[in-house]
């Protein structure tokens, strides 16, 4: 019996579909990885607009929608509307929905991106700069240098993040029900809000279910030590829980990659929180009017939460202008690679600051607890840096120029942007649209630009057989 010829058609379109999907994913990571992204923020942006996800039943502005299924999905937590007030159940549910599968992707991504890229570097730790890491090289055993990510390995890999993911916020949540009812939250309301902070700390996107946010709880230092805890843990990254779990404190038989999380990731806490405590201690509208130890404490929540969280206790817009640019600078460098944080990360900090240590040092390589770091991880990380100083500069002049508001929480707002902080001077809430567009563009960039710019970096490696003649142009 002869076969149906529509079905084989059919059976032709999904054959040559499924096989443009396997050459995208391995030939060419980086539109892969944009192409997801934007498929999510286009479905999101639509169910957002569904007059059910609003609380008074209207449709939402595209403008907004959008916005928000950005923020959501890049797991940034800004917003133009007022978020527990202006969605409905529905509206939150996708929230809580999106931001875990943005953070599962950004991982997931940059897990795949790393292991697609290693076959075309020969070194395997070529991304760790950049944003980019391996999970599967967390064990510390041997990698196939030659390995690759297929679709049907794909599974295997996000079952693995996924399963972290759920065992850390599933703790959070039993941490935070009881902190919550004794908070003076109804149990039942607890029920909905301790998964949901759980999964805002974790995610690192700091959106909150009730109207004043995490304000009342601002004396509570039990409930917020529990959701600083979620932050952490959240912006360390996968491949540093990993480690972590499995070699515990035994520091000399963690990775490279995880001492230089760890130990940039706990230096910028501290030294954060200290410049904080010298810039606001006689600031009666932030930490003036507290005694020592709630001027120290909160220094040491805001610190962790500049770094990516996005939870704050305080109205940042009263914040000093140093505390502002102090700020921004933590926000820019942000959490660790392969996490739930942005920005340029702290491993792509650590290797810049030890090829300057190196340098100053006049010594040949850039070296660290015993091994050297190649030059090319060093180019990554460079590149990085210039690339999202210049998302931050050109954004900042457009929505400066569309605003006129002041430059400094005009630049606070794009770097938290940029680096999915969620922060905010109380500007995003007022921008027109064609601010709106700008920054929902920095934060999508943010997100995923350095990423795409590492694996167009690395994808673009080649072995060269002949060398050129050098000479040096002057510098500095």
């Amino acid at each position: 019996m002869a076969a149906d010829p529509l079905l084989e058609r059919a059976r032709g379109h999904i054959s040559r579909l499924w096989g443009g999907i396997r050459t995208l994913t391995t030939a060419s990571p980086a539109r892969f990885a944009v192409l997801v992204f934007l498929v999510l923020i286009l479905l999101f942006t639509s169910l957002y607009s569904l007059p059910a996800a609003s609380a008074d039943g209207t449709r939402t502005r595209f403008a907004d929608a959008l916005f928000t299924a950005v923020s959501t999905i890049c797991v940034t937590g800004l917003a133009t509307v007022d978020m527990p007030t202006h969605w409905s159940a529905f509206g939150h549910v996708l929230t809580y929905i999106g931001v875990n599968v943005g953070a599962l992707g950004v991982l997931t991504l940059a897990s795949i991106l790393g292991m697609i890229i290693s076959k075309r570097l020969g070194l395997r730790a070529k991304l760790i700069a950049a944003g980019d890491s391996n999970p599967m090289r967390a064990h510390g055993g041997p990698v196939n240098e030659g390995q690759t990510v297929r679709l049907g390995e794909v599974g295997q890999l996000l079952a693995t993040v996924a399963l972290s993911t759920l065992v850390i916020e599933a703790g959070l949540t039993v941490l935070l029900y009881p902190a919550l009812i004794w908070a003076g939250v109804d149990p039942l309301a607890a029920l909905w809000e301790a998964p949901y902070y759980a999964g805002m700390a974790f995610t690192n996107t700091g959106f909150a279910p009730n109207p004043e946010g995490i304000v009342p709880f601002g004396d509570d230092y039990f409930l917020l030590g529990i959701l600083m805890t979620g932050v952490f843990l959240g912006s360390i990254g996968f491949p540093v829980i990993f480690t972590l779990w499995r070699h515990q404190w035994r520091f000399r038989r963690w990775s490279l990659h995880a001492k230089l999380t760890i130990i940039t990731t706990v230096l910028l806490f501290v030294v954060g929180a200290l410049v904080l405590i010298l810039l606001e201690y006689d600031n009666p509208r932030t930490f003036g009017a507290m005694n020592a130890w709630d001027t120290m404490f909160q220094s040491f929540f805001l610190s962790a939460n500049t770094r990516s969280g996005g939870f704050a206790t305080i109205d940042i817009s009263e914040l000093n202008g140093s505390s502002l640019v102090v700020s921004s600078m933590l926000m820019f460098v942000g959490g660790g690679s392969a996490s739930t944080a942005g920005g340029i990360k702290v491993t792509t900090l650590a290797v810049l600051a030890l090829a300057v240590w190196s340098e100053a040092k006049g010594r040949q390589s850039v070296e660290a607890f015993g091994r050297r770091i190649p030059s090319d991880v060093q180019r990554v990380a460079l590149s990085i840096v210039a690339w999202g100083a210049t998302i931050v500069a050109l954004s900042t002049i457009a929505i400066t120029q569309l605003t006129g508001a002041p430059v400094e929480n005009v630049l606070f707002d794009v770097i938290s942007g940029f680096a999915t902080v969620g922060l905010s001077t109380g500007l995003t809430q007022e921008l027109p649209d064609a601010g709106i567009y700008v920054l929902a563009l920095t934060m999508f960039m943010g997100r995923v630009g350095t990423v795409t710019l590492a694996a167009a970096v690395a994808a673009t490696s080649r072995s060269q057989l002949y060398s050129l003649p050098v000479e040096r142009p002057i510098v500095g």
